[in-house]
Order: C-alpha cells, then structure tokens, then sequence
C-alpha cells in the first residue's frame, strides 16, 4: 500500500475506527493498542500530506504573487523548508517493511581497543539518547555493563516511537572513533570500534512458540546504575535460548517478574530476526551483514584528529560538524541511507 495511497489509508482508518467502538475491543488490551498505534500512524500521515498540500498551493500563490513584489527572499525561505518536509515524507514512504513502525531494542557493544572502545561506546550511548530526544522518542535502559576503567562494555535500551526501528535500523554495524586519547599519557592517536545492534520489538500478538524446556534462565544481582533496589536482590535476569545460542539479560526494572518479561521480549526479538534472516528476500531489510568488530568492517568512522569528519562508508554522507553529530544530529545520515538502500 502505497503512503500516498489516500483513499486506500482513509479506508483502513475508517475500518480502525469502528473496531475501537466495539464493546469488546479491550478484551485483548495487546491487540488494541497496536490497532490504535496503527490508527495514530495513518492519522499522522493523511494530516501530514494534507498540511503539505496546502502549503504547496500557498506556494504557488506566493510565487506569482512575487512577480508582481520584491519578495524573493521569502519565497526561497519557504522553498526551502517544503523541500525538507518532501524529502523527509519521501523517507516515510520508504518505511514500508513488516517492522518499521515498530519500536526498537539497541545494543551497543565495546569492540577492539579497550577502555578507549569502552569509552567511544558511552559515547555513542550519549549520541543516541540525544537523536532520540530529538525525535521525542522514550528511552528505557535493559541491561548495562560497565567498563572496566571507564566506558561501558555494553549496554541494551529500547526506544519507543513511530517508526523507531524503521530509522533506527540504518545504525546497524561496527562504529570507528579516531581521536587523541585522554587514557594515553603520550597523548597519541587511537582507534576505537563499537558495534550497534537494532532489533524490532516483538509483542505477543506475534505467533512465536518457545519451548521452556529450550530456555537457562538464570537470576543474579544488579550491577549497574538503577536506583535503590540495585544489589539487594536476585532481581536481574539472563535467558539463554539454547538451540540458537541468543543469550539476553535485563537488570533494570525493579522486580525479576518485570526483568524477565523484558529479557523475553529481546529474545523474542532475536529470534524473529534470525527466521527473517533465513528468509533471502528480506535479509537485507531486518538485519544486514554481521561484522567482526574490528578495523575494515566499520559502517561509519568519526574523525576528531587531525581533522575532524564523520562519514558513512555505504553511502559517502559525510559532515565536518563532529560536535553536532555527537550531541544527536544523526538524521542526516538516516535518512541518506535510507533512501539509497531503497
């Protein structure tokens, strides 16, 4: 279905809307709440496309208005921001896959070069949350584990939000930081590697059947930042699905109950990810190649010396601006991707 399709989505919304009148319709809270996340999705779209119209047709007004009146300035002002909301409707007609407009599970991982490696992925962790506040997505920390000396070796958090494993999903891959390490008393040059893993997130309504007896579920304390209920108790959780080998954890909710419904719902996501995996014509679309987290694999490299450059390797999106990109500015490169891997 086409995101332009305005009759075919005015339809859908109509048949959503008169599922939400049922009486029953919160018999089954799951599957009403993703009825109702649809219903927001096509709102935003017709609403979007509507707006967009009509500041197309004030544009042409504008235009031939300007012909008559010094007002060019204004015209390349307005120019300007409609081609940013095209392009950026354009992206949204590219989130057609079965999970894009699902949330996002992300893990970041500590790849070669120490504690340099486990500081660049708090880093990144920082960058994320960043975007992602930008964007007003809610973030919610999994698991985490800290670095030895500094940093983090690794860390889980879900991001929820329209579309936030649809755009999110360009992040995947090994990460290469190069810069004058603060760890280094010579003050010499390092390079540093973190991988970033996207998953969607899977709700029960999805048909999906794991077998207990194929799950290790073990119960530890929590070891990381969380509040007061951290290290009192078993309440951190870590499932391992034997026959694939997926091991997932989750330390941050406050009850084990509650950590091991997050940890199932990684695994979930895991597993799902691994069958559309084995599907060749959706590979692409759900998880990508999987990379050595070392020199040669790195989807993108951030540059702070000699010269600072962020540039992504698949698509050539490069920038100078190394400080706005740290502090969340990652659309850009998103979105770029996004639309040549179309």
């Amino acid at each position: 279905m086409s995101l332009f399709d305005l009759p075919t989505k005015q339809s859908r919304l109509n048949q959503l809307k008169q599922e939400q009148e049922n009486t029953d319709f919160w018999d089954n809270q799951e599957r009403a709440t993703a009825l109702l996340k649809e219903s927001k999705g096509i709102e935003n779209i017709i609403e979007e496309y509507t707006t967009l119209k009509h500041r197309l047709i004030d544009m042409e007004e504008l235009i031939a208005l300007s012909l008559e009146q010094d007002i060019l300035t204004e015209v390349a002002q307005e120019t300007e921001i409609l081609d940013k909301q095209i392009n950026s409707l354009h992206i949204e007609t590219l989130l057609s896959g079965k999970y894009d407009n699902n949330n996002a599970i992300i893990t970041l991982h500590s790849g070669a070069g120490g504690t340099e490696a486990q500081d660049w992925t708090q880093m990144l962790y920082r960058m994320y949350a960043m975007y992602c506040e930008r964007r007003h997505y809610r973030t919610t920390q999994l698991d985490f584990l800290d670095g030895e000396e500094a940093g983090i070796k690794s860390v889980t958090f879900l991001v929820e939000g329209e579309y936030a494993y649809g755009y999110l999903k360009a992040e995947k891959g090994v990460h290469r930081l190069v810069r004058l390490s603060p760890f280094d008393s010579n003050n010499r040059r390092h390079t540093s590697f973190a991988s970033v893993e996207v998953i969607p997130q899977i709700d029960n309504s999805v048909d999906l059947v794991i077998d207990d007896k194929e799950l290790r579920i073990d119960t530890y304390r929590s070891g990381g930042a969380g509040g007061q209920h951290v290290n009192k108790t078993d309440s951190a959780v870590r499932i391992t699905h034997i026959p694939s080998g997926i091991v997932v954890a989750c330390q941050n909710e406050r009850s084990q109950i509650q950590n091991r419904e997050r940890a199932m719902q990684v695994l979930k996501g895991k597993l799902i990810e691994l069958q559309e995996r084995k599907r060749e014509q959706e590979m692409a679309s759900i998880k990508g190649d999987v990379k050595k987290i070392e020199w040669g694999s790195q989807i993108r490299s951030y540059v702070f010396m000699p010269y600072t450059l962020v540039k992504d390797h698949r698509t050539g999106y490069e920038t100078a601006n190394v400080t706005a990109v740290m502090d969340g500015d990652i659309h850009g490169f998103i979105e770029d991707y996004l639309s040549k891997s179309s």
